[in-house]
């Protein structure tokens, strides 16, 4: 017994239905309800750039690349790159990659080795097998076990005390309580 419907097999005279007028009428037969395209009761929306998602670059593990990285887009880096990277996004280098240039970034992860300055990120991530020789300017570092570095570190300051070239106390010379005579 078949649970399904047995379709017998197409024959060969069968012409379908809509060959089967007369060749001066070249119009179809019309439907009874009209069609609308399926984007006219749900117009396409433009996307705000905030929602737009941040594609990733990658520069893999057995290519040497030297020049200059620009974008809005998220970088990782697992071969060797010498040149400043500016991005939007995030960078992150691979264990075993090697960068040889200055870095902004939204949020840098380092895993490989990073010879240059990180300026203006966000969050900095400096992992057990992390090495950066280099000043850097954060946000926040997170520094874990086992990694290296040599340079100088600025993090959890705001922008304006730093930019402004002037100490916490706002006189510019450093001294609590003004200049001593």
């Amino acid at each position: 017994m078949a649970i399904f419907n047995q379709q017998s097999p197409a024959k060969k005279d069968a012409v379908p239905s809509f060959a089967q007028e007369p060749a001066s009428n070249p119009t179809p037969p019309m439907r009874d309800t009209p069609v609308m395209p399926a984007y006219a009761a749900n117009p396409p929306v433009a996307r705000q750039p905030a929602e737009r998602e941040a594609k990733e670059s990658l520069i893999s593990a057995d290519l040497t690349i030297e020049g200059k990285i620009e974008g809005a887009g998220h970088v990782r880096i697992a071969g060797n790159f010498k040149g400043d990277v500016n991005v939007q996004g995030d960078l992150s280098i691979e264990r075993g990659a090697k960068v040889n240039g200055q870095v902004r970034a939204k949020k840098v992860i380092i895993a490989g080795e990073l010879e240059g300055n990180i300026d203006s990120a966000t969050r900095v991530e400096l992992l057990d097998s992390g090495v950066m020789i280099g000043d850097l300017k954060a946000g926040s570092l997170t520094v874990a076990a086992g990694s290296r570095m040599r340079g100088n570190v600025e993090f959890g300051w705001e922008e304006k005390t730093s930019a402004a070239g002037k100490s916490p106390n706002g006189n510019g010379n450093g001294a609590e309580n003004g200049p001593t005579t």
